[in-house]
């Protein structure tokens, strides 16, 4: 009966992955797998499949919180026309040099910050620069790839950088100097692939910016560099208290929400209501965040099963070659969730025999990181682009998987030769 949980899984991300053909919504399918899956461990497990349920929110809830605060913040600053100082930075008429710039932006914005943070900040930039939405869709793509590159190579930039960081793997200094390389050439092949694609295309006329006040101009800039603030201060919080990023991301947006009432302490309900949290709280996309979370409760079952671990396992018995093996991980991890399969590696390995700044651990650290770009469902970053640009399965697999692949296999292959 085990085995049944692996089929619903499989059944429900092909569901996922059909969603415009099936017009099922992506959403639902995503939490009745991740219910149907615990259901059957559940009957064959009793309470401690209970128990493992109960530690896997935990962890899941980590997530959905930090991607909540973080939505909001961006959404509160956007409110108040923070966003106008950037965009009017990297406007232009040029669709291939607005790509070279929104790409590089992201690309440095993620490892500052986090791939998750700087892809919801990006997309709400671009959606002020370009009213096309096929065109649109294209950057966005580029963004998840940007965004996934340039958090492999912070200790701060992605989730498994960040384990493994933590778990004495690898060290801050060691992880940037290993991967910065290989991080820009996986985002440079896409990005050329991509500039001759979006060349004839239109930006299209983005909807005209309202006048604003000299006091709504100022608020909006404080918000802006409140908003940024806090968002970069995340990771800083993180190294100084080892308390989890939700926590910081969650302290983060109490301090903007306090910002926000003090700046329109003075005006009337109505005046405050476009600019206040709630009505943030009301523009961020809940059904992403409930997608999300659908995928992990059934990730997380398989986990408690684990067999993920004997998939790493299976790979170590079959293939034999390490880079090779690490190098499929990041393939699997665009299907299946990097966090447990590298939590699953780390398992697999000792650090005694192999020890901090290891290659294998860099290799693992940059392929997991990038790997997810393979697929849109594949990392946070490409969640949330889904959820936010609407953005299905099916077309991201057509038009951005192939250049997605190159710029993986690129990069790792610039590490192997930098060894």
């Amino acid at each position: 009966m085990e085995i049944l949980a692996v089929i619903i899984f499989i059944l429900g991300y092909l569901a996922i992955a059909l969603e415009h053909p099936l017009k099922l919504n992506k959403t639902a399918t995503a939490l009745v797998t991740g219910v149907l899956v615990w259901v059957v461990i559940a009957l064959l497990k009793g309470q401690s499949a209970v128990d493992g349920l109960s530690h896997h929110l935990a962890s899941s809830a980590e997530i959905l919180f930090f991607l909540l605060g973080a939505m909001t913040i961006v959404e509160l600053v956007d409110a108040h026309q923070g966003f106008r100082v950037i965009s009017k930075l990297i406007k232009t008429e040029n669709p291939v040099k607005l790509l070279w710039i929104s790409a590089i932006a992201t690309f440095f914005l993620s490892a500052l910050l986090d791939n998750l943070t700087t892809s919801i900040v990006m997309i709400t930039l671009l959606r002020k620069l370009i009213s096309e939405k096929e065109t649109r869709m294209y950057y966005a793509g580029l963004v998840i790839i940007a965004a996934n590159a340039g958090g492999a190579w912070s200790p701060i930039g992605d989730v498994t950088t960040t384990m493994l960081w933590i778990g004495g793997q690898i060290s801050a200094i060691g992880i940037m100097k290993a991967l910065i390389l290989p991080s820009i050439v996986s985002l440079v092949l896409p990005l050329l692939f991509l500039s001759s694609k979006v060349k004839k295309m239109k930006l299209g006329i983005s909807a005209t910016e309202q006048t604003l006040s000299l006091s709504e101009e100022k608020d909006g800039n404080i918000m802006l560099w409140a908003g940024s603030l806090s968002l970069i201060a995340v990771p800083i919080f993180k190294t100084i208290t080892h308390l989890p990023p939700y926590m910081g991301i969650l302290l983060a947006l109490g301090i903007v929400w306090i910002i926000s009432e003090i700046l329109h302490a003075e005006k009337d309900e109505e005046e405050k209501k476009p600019l206040s949290v709630a009505h943030a709280l009301s523009k961020i996309d809940t059904s992403s965040i409930l997608f999300f979370l659908g995928i992990l409760l059934a990730i997380g079952a398989l986990e408690s099963q684990g067999y993920l671990e004997q998939l790493a396992v299976f790979l170590q018995n079959t293939v034999g070659n390490q880079n090779i093996i690490v190098i499929l991980i990041g393939i699997a991890s665009s299907i299946v969730d990097n966090v447990p399969l590298v939590a699953a590696t780390m398992g697999m390995y000792s650090i005694t025999d192999f020890p901090i700044d290891h290659q294998l651990w860099e290799f693992i650290a940059f392929c997991a990181g990038t790997g997810g770009s393979l697929l849109i469902i594949g990392s946070a970053a490409g969640v949330a682009v889904m959820g936010m640009e609407n953005i299905s399965f099916g077309w991201y697999l057509k038009k951005i998987t192939l250049i997605g692949f190159l710029g993986y296999l690129a990069g790792a292959l610039t590490y192997l030769a930098l060894i």
